[in-house]
């Protein structure tokens, strides 16, 4: 797994947030994180999307590595790939610990 420091991690992280910036994508990774690899039909069943913009949905996930497709038979299927999540998350936490720690050097400097 990948550090995140710095800007290299800033850039490593970029392209995941843009990717879960979306509703309909975030969605679907909640989807396959709940219920694990799903075709597209399983995707679009109740979304109120067509299958053309759940697919493309789909390919800018693919694209931050968030999802991986493989073919089985006429059927695509989709699996969440946790190893991006992880680097956000970890991110995420980075930033709440800096965060964290400006709000304990701004609270002793109001104490004294």
């Amino acid at each position: 797994m990948r550090a995140v420091r710095g800007r290299a991690g800033i850039d490593a992280s970029a392209p995941i947030f843009d990717a879960l910036g979306d509703p309909t994508r975030l969605r679907l990774v909640a989807s396959l994180a709940e219920h694990g690899p799903q075709s597209i039909r399983r995707l679009t069943d109740g979304s109120g999307v067509t299958r053309q913009a759940i697919t493309k949905h789909l390919r800018v996930l693919d694209g931050a590595g968030l999802v991986r497709g493989s073919r089985r038979g006429r059927e695509s299927m989709w699996t969440l790939e946790p190893e991006p999540l992880d680097l956000a998350k970890r991110y995420l936490d980075l930033v709440s610990d800096r965060w964290d720690s400006a709000l304990d050097r701004l609270k002793k400097l109001v104490e004294e």
